[in-house]
């Protein structure tokens, strides 16, 4: 089901219960940690990074799977999901074996992914375009555009084809940008808490690119992640010298090492 610009869709998700952490102080680099809390209204956010672009986020309402991939080994140990977003189709944000290894649950994916789905997924997912907006256990979702915009990526990314999402969660709003770089939606977007920025070569942003970026629409914190590759040294320090305000958090996004 593709929803219309505006859209609002209640996919009539059973509430999960919640593993509530202590509150940290984030530190400019926090490769240690393994989560990040952040309180909203009616309780808490906590976000664990995976690996590269993938990410499990706890909210009030259930867990979110954000472009689960690399097997369901990754995820022991985790909360069970309730609900899966998908930003795009390449093999580091969308894989199939991945998700039949997840529990059976509500999904969220690009067109472009939901037509790829076996008929079993595509009757649990729901396909949202750029532009579209939705509910899901309790929290509201906006698809962004996520595209290049420079002449020689486009091939990599192209506009209106793949999302970045912006979930509202107890009167807060988190943005994870999926693939894309410093678009002209990304720089009006307002009132973000926390944003998650790819940054690697050649595929998406330049550090610069996303630096520039957050001086424009300035989120209270913003981590660096799908940065294989990249100096995330250098994206906080060029966010520090500017008036942006923002709170750069380095996780440890390779437990792997970058070369995984």
């Amino acid at each position: 089901m593709i929803l219309s610009r505006r859209a609002s869709l209640m996919l009539g998700l059973a509430a999960a219960s919640v593993t509530l952490m202590p509150r940290i102080t984030l530190a400019q680099t926090a490769a240690a940690q393994t989560s990040f809390v952040y309180p909203v209204e009616g309780g808490q956010v906590v976000f664990h990074p995976v690996d590269h672009a993938s990410m499990v986020v706890e909210t009030p309402g259930g867990v979110i799977y954000v472009d689960p991939v690399g097997g369901a080994d990754l995820y022991a140990g985790m909360p069970q999901p309730t609900l899966i977003l998908i930003t795009h189709e390449h093999g580091d944000h969308y894989d199939l074996p991945t998700l039949q290894a997840l529990p059976a649950v509500a999904i969220i994916a690009n067109p472009a992914v939901h037509a790829m789905l076996p008929a079993e997924m595509q009757s649990r997912a729901t396909a949202m375009a750029n532009g579209d907006q939705a509910q899901a256990i309790g929290i509201g979702i906006e698809a962004v555009p996520a595209y290049n915009t420079s002449p020689d990526k486009q091939q990599f990314h192209p506009q209106g084809r793949d999302n970045g999402y912006v979930l509202t969660i107890g009167g807060k709003r988190f943005y994870i940008a999926g693939d894309t770089e410093d678009t002209p939606e990304m720089r009006a977007l307002e009132n973000i808490h926390v944003a998650f920025l790819p940054m690697n070569l050649p595929y998406t942003m330049t550090v610069q690119q996303a630096a520039d970026a957050v001086a424009d629409f300035r989120p209270v914190s913003v981590f660096p992640y799908h940065h294989r590759g990249s100096d995330v040294q250098e994206f906080a320090r060029l966010v520090g010298a500017s008036d942006a305000g923002s709170q750069v958090v380095i996780a440890n996004w390779y437990p792997r090492g970058e070369a995984g």
